[in-house]
């Protein structure tokens, strides 16, 4: 028989994509994450490039994000 495992303790790749709102929202996003995150991949022995290339991707799409709107009008200018 399968065990029943609470939805706040799967992890992401266990969740289907309609639970995927309610576990978002039972996350911790406190400063208590971001410490988690920081001894798993940064604060390490033997450190390899994954946290920061995960900050970098981050910084990354969040600055498109950000000038989508320049960016857009900019491709369809080119073209005519």
């Amino acid at each position: 028989m399968a065990s029943f495992v609470p939805l706040k303790e799967k992890r992401l790749m266990e969740v289907k994509i309609g639970e995927l709102p309610r576990w978002r929202l039972m996350q911790d996003f406190t400063p208590k994450g971001y410490h988690r995150y920081y001894n798993k991949y940064i604060h390490v022995k033997k450190g390899g490039i994954a946290g920061v290339s995960m900050v970098l991707a981050a910084y990354v799409f969040f600055n498109y994000c950000c000038s989508y709107k320049e960016l857009k009008h900019e491709q369809r200018r080119k073209y005519r």
